[in-house]
């Protein structure tokens, strides 16, 4: 088998230079993202930086009607002169930036350091003291058109609304801002369907971590129930979309923004969202039981609702709820059987690279929280607007509801997962139901045992993905030493291939078999059931630890004696310590295996003749993005200094205000050293070279 392989510096060298790196930046430096000039990230830099993000990707407010640090006299006329700045001043749009354009005005604090303690959301009222410095700049005689202000420390969050009257200014809290476009009494009305904002990547994360903290700090739950009570709020908000858009009518899941979490009265908030889960769980069963209800208070329930209900989650970008779900599972849901939940990165490079098509069906038979199903849709739906041409532009209500079908009939009938792990099942299933509307098809069931086991998925698995029926399988099975099978009833099903011993004569240094093992790691046979699953011609992408692949002794050298045999291998590309250390906590290097299931007239004809020789893709990746403490890991100039770039990829986002089309160009960022991107590029151009070995797709 001729290997070409590629070490990082051939594939670095065979990209160009990013396209846009014109400045770089000290460690403790960026581009300003409202004036795109560089600034030091200190004090409450962070936040703000955060906070102007999300105003113009979810609330529509362009950067250019936008100033930082603008003073604002807070002195009575005819008093002696005293200014105050607000770190973020918000002016009516295409207006001079004087005091009597100002409309918004935004407090940025420092985010406090909670560490590993619960962190406990306060109040408006326990807030109060904090609120006067905002409260000011709103009430100054020489502003009396400002009508919001906001204050956060990237924890906490309050939003007020200024109402002027004859004998001078009054404050109400509320539960959010209107969007840009929106103003007066009519942006204090209950939301419609078309008033809903689209999520930005951060301000969502902040935004699902804000409601699960106050269930677990505020509530006195325990982290794992807090989520799961998260969750079922979060669908119950998906489904009062998917309703409100078919039905058009108006949504259910809100909170008037002048019905704040202290409002005396939140019994209604509270009958309407408990009539949403009640609509979930007839719908949405059986990932939702009859047995399942929400135990939460009134006033956390009107605190979520607060936090998604201005949200238009059925809208926002597959990516962006993908990352806010999955950082909210993985600190939820760790499993204790091995489990070591895939970076993401390395998951979507495993799917490109097997490139799942829209008639191809596809399994994870350990899916974990679903992170290979949902980046499978997501390269799906890449896929789709690349050829209709929208790529980076979201979607319009029509392209929404046929994505979404689209997605939801390939989940039915081409998408499957399933794992030991009932909770993580029903994580997955969720996942799935994120991106499409419906429930994924996850089953709970041993997929070692299959088609054999007692767990309750094990009867609709063998319906639906009997062994040799998928086109793809895309896995990150558990291994350790720790978890050994030795289930007489599992291994007879591995004696054929890999659960059998050998030793090696001395003389000679063949491998003799001399029985078959009474105990396997299930990583080892993870690699005969993934090849068993998949359809002749089949292709795989597996996470392996290193040792099946290159330790000398006798059994692992059958193992991998067995996958030559039985398979083409595609692509080997090893990974460094860092892709797991900080998700899974274990220090471990990895190979993600791909590999292409011969038929049988290929094994045959390679037994009766020399093995065919063919190229194999192999790549060593040194950085993946993070460090062993979980810590961005930047690309940099020689002098070590941060290197910028603009994504080549990226799109410029546009959106329609009064007529008006609003356009926000891609912006600089730091660019993060991570080589598995660039290992995709390199293997599409090794497939244009040299096509895939065996059966023909």
């Amino acid at each position: 088998m001729e290997q070409v392989s590629l070490e990082m510096g051939e594939v670095k060298a065979a990209t160009a230079e990013p396209t846009g790196v014109v400045v770089s930046l000290a460690d403790d430096e960026d581009i300003d993202f409202i004036t795109g000039k560089r600034i030091k990230l200190k004090g409450n830099e962070h936040v703000r930086q955060a906070v102007a993000k999300a105003l113009v990707f979810e609330y529509r407010i362009p950067v250019e009607d936008m100033a930082r640090d603008y003073p604002i006299p807070v002195d009575k006329i005819g008093q002696r002169k005293a200014t105050k700045k607000a770190d973020i001043a918000i002016f009516e749009h295409g207006k001079p930036h004087t005091l009597d354009n100002l409309r918004r005005v935004v407090i940025c604090k420092p985010e406090p350091k909670t560490g590993r303690s619960v962190t406990k959301l306060r109040t408006f009222k326990q807030a109060s003291a904090d609120l006067i410095a905002l409260e000011e700049l709103l009430g100054t005689e020489r502003t009396p058109l400002v009508q919001y202000g906001m204050w956060t420390n990237g924890v906490d969050q309050f939003f007020i609304y200024k109402d002027s009257g004859r004998f001078g200014a009054s404050f109400e809290q509320l539960s959010n801002w209107p969007v840009g476009d929106e103003s007066g009494e009519d942006s204090l009305a209950r939301p419609s369907v078309g008033r809903l904002r689209l999520g930005e990547a951060g301000a969502l994360k902040t935004a699902f971590r804000r409601c699960h903290n106050y269930i677990h700090g505020n509530e006195g739950m325990p982290k794992d129930a807090a989520f799961w009570q998260f969750l079922y709020l979060l669908f119950a908000k998906m489904h009062d979309e998917k309703v409100s858009r078919r039905n058009r009518s108006e949504p259910q899941f809100y909170l008037l923004l002048r019905e704040g979490v202290d409002s005396s009265d939140l019994k209604p908030v509270r009958k309407r969202i408990l009539d949403l889960f009640e609509e979930v769980k007839r719908e949405y069963h059986p990932i939702f039981t009859a047995s399942d209800t929400i135990d939460l208070s009134d006033r956390a329930i009107a605190f979520i609702v607060g936090e998604l209900g201005s949200y238009n989650l059925s809208g926002t970008d597959a990516d962006v709820k993908g990352l806010a779900y999955q950082e909210l599972v993985g600190t939820n849901l760790r499993g204790d059987r091995g489990q070591y939940f895939t970076p993401r990165a390395a998951v979507a490079l495993m799917v490109k690279i097997l490139d799942p098509q829209e008639g191809e069906t596809v399994l994870d038979p350990c899916c974990g929280t679903g992170g290979f199903l949902r980046e499978t849709l997501r390269h799906l739906l890449d896929t789709w607007r690349r050829e209709e041409g929208t790529t980076g532009q979201p979607d319009t209500i029509e392209q929404l509801d046929q994505h979404q079908d689209r997605l939801q009939r390939y989940a039915a009938d081409h998408l499957f997962g399933a794992d030991f792990d009932r909770f993580l099942v029903r994580a997955a299933g969720m996942s799935v139901m994120m991106l499409t509307g419906a429930p994924g098809k996850t089953f709970h069931m041993d997929s070692l045992a299959f088609p054999e086991g007692h767990l309750g998925g094990v009867d609709q698995a063998r319906e639906e993905i009997p062994l040799g029926s998928i086109d793809v399988l895309l896995t990150n099975p558990p291994f350790g030493t720790d978890i050994k099978i030795e289930e007489l009833d599992i291994l007879q099903q591995y004696h054929d291939g890999v659960a059998q011993s050998w030793t090696r004569n001395r003389e000679t240094g063949e491998l003799v078999m001399t029985g078959y093992s009474s105990a396997m790691s299930p990583e080892q046979l993870f690699v005969q059931r993934s090849v068993q699953w998949v359809k002749e011609g089949g292709r795989i992408g597996i996470v392996l630890p290193n040792g099946i692949l290159s330790n000398p002794g006798p059994s692992d050298e059958s193992i991998r004696r067995w996958i030559l045999k039985n398979c083409w291998i595609l692509a080997s590309i090893e990974l460094p310590v860092e892709a797991f250390i900080y998700d899974a906590g274990v220090n471990i290097l990895t190979t993600l295996l791909f590999l292409k299931r011969k038929t049988r007239e290929e094994i045959i004809e390679e037994a009766m003749a020399a093995p065919q020789d063919y190229p194999v893709f192999m790549a060593v990746a040194e950085k993946v993005g993070i460090d062993r403490r979980g810590n961005t890991v930047y690309r940099r100039h020689p002098d070590g200094e941060i290197i910028l770039e603009i994504d080549p990829t990226e799109e410029p986002r546009t959106w329609v205000r009064n007529g008006e089309t609003i356009k926000v160009p891609p912006r600089l960022h730091k660019a993060i050293d991570n080589d598995l991107p660039e290992i995709a590029e390199a293997y599409k151009r090794f497939r244009r070279k040299y096509p895939e070995p065996g059966l023909r797709r």
